[in-house]
């Protein structure tokens, strides 16, 4: 083996050791929450309603619901998930926390609530993001894990690829027949190499969402050409309490909403941000899929007079935002349907057990090692036994 590929395997073995529970933590966290959606609607009635073919209720009394269920509570974020699914808030209670209130679409009516730190799937979530470390170490820690895993991966493929074409067909498969060792051996080589590019795709997409670096470089890297000035570096619009002239005549969150689905009418999901702040807007974001967070148009308005203040069509955004947008859809697989997340799910599992099997490889060649040291050793013992017989001591 040369001098490069010994560094390699040094780096490859090491930064393997340091990072894998990590690793193992983070792709078994993303492999269950792949499915998270199918599997709560499974299990949970109150996910879906019957489309009654009525108009859906207006924002404020979803908000009005909430107030009286808790008076205290602030519904800084209002869903609208789509004609079959039930509406939900998301009320700030400030020291106590958020609760999520699930409400009919069509009536109005509070049909289930949940606090969300409670919710299986957001505690596999905070795993996956923190290992429920506090969020400001957390992601940092998982973050160089998975640098460090892409590092993996990548001197992983260098140093496994067959030097000659007739070795590939060979190194392609699974030797199922072989003794375990050399099963385990194929495993961690042929699907860690299966693996590698959707394996990269993810973690790029969940470093994308976690550092803002990342998300810039994505942005800069899908626009190159274009001169196109970071999108996000524009002062937000604010409204101004001093200038309440010509207040909205029904409540702006009502006017915000009824504009959004004018614009976007084929929108199956809409997200209102109902900012509490004095300085803050009302925004809407207006979503093609349900539950799929690309392709979203956007609209923020004056809190005070429902003004319109600006205006994020999904076909004026430059191609860097529109990518970014896709990260979610992309890191959980959901950016093609229920193909994409098959694979997403197969690629987690992979990943999940690439740690594992690379443990016991590296335990394997560490025995190994041992066994013949100490048969080393016991050589010349022996040998330093005979010439001191033969020399009469």
């Amino acid at each position: 083996m040369s001098p490069f590929k010994k560094a390699l395997l040094f780096c490859h073995r090491w930064l393997g050791v340091i990072s894998g529970l990590v690793v193992f933590i983070v792709s078994i966290t993303g492999c269950i929450f792949c499915f998270q959606d199918e599997i709560q609607d499974a299990m949970h009635s109150y996910r879906t309603v019957e489309n009654t073919g009525k108009p859906y209720v207006e924002p404020s009394q979803l908000i009005s619901e909430v107030k009286k269920a808790y008076p205290k509570a602030s519904p800084d974020y209002i869903y609208y998930y789509g004609v079959e699914r039930p509406a939900g808030v998301l009320a700030n209670k400030g020291a106590e926390g958020y609760e999520y209130v699930y409400l009919n679409p069509y009536t109005g009516k509070i049909v289930h609530h949940e606090t969300p730190q409670t919710n299986f799937f957001i505690i596999v979530e905070y795993i996956h993001l923190y290992l429920l470390l506090p969020p400001a170490i957390g992601k940092w820690v998982v973050g160089v894990a998975v640098i460090i895993f892409m590092v993996i991966m990548i001197t992983g493929l260098i140093l496994w690829w067959p030097k000659r074409k007739s070795d590939r067909k060979r190194s392609f498969t699974i030797k199922w027949g072989g003794r375990w060792r050399r099963v385990n051996y194929d495993l961690h080589n042929v699907l860690g190499f299966y693996a590698t590019s959707i394996a990269l795709i993810l973690s790029i997409s969940g470093l994308a969402i976690a550092f803002e670096p990342v998300s810039r470089a994505i942005y800069k890297t899908a626009n190159i050409g274009r001169g196109i000035k970071y999108e996000d570096e524009v002062s937000e619009p604010k409204s101004d309490s001093l200038k309440r002239s010509g207040m909205a005549a029904k409540p702006v969150v009502d006017v915000a909403f009824a504009y959004a689905r004018q614009q976007s009418p084929k929108a199956q999901m809409f997200l209102i941000h109902n900012d509490p702040t004095v300085s803050g807007a009302i925004g809407v974001g207006a979503y093609p899929k349900s539950l799929h967070y690309a392709n979203a148009s956007g609209y923020e308005f004056d809190k005070y007079n429902g003004k319109l203040l600006k205006t994020y069509a999904l076909e004026k955004k430059s191609p860097g935002l529109r990518l970014n947008e896709m990260n979610y859809d992309i890191h959980v697989g959901q950016i093609g349907g229920v193909t994409t997340k098959i694979i997403a799910f197969i690629a987690s599992l992979i990943c999940a057990s690439l740690p594992v099997t690379g443990f016991i490889i590296w335990l394997g060649k560490r025995k190994k090692s041992g066994a013949k040291n100490n048969k080393v050793r016991k050589a010349v013992h022996h040998k330093t036994h005979k010439r001191a017989l033969q020399a009469g001591v």
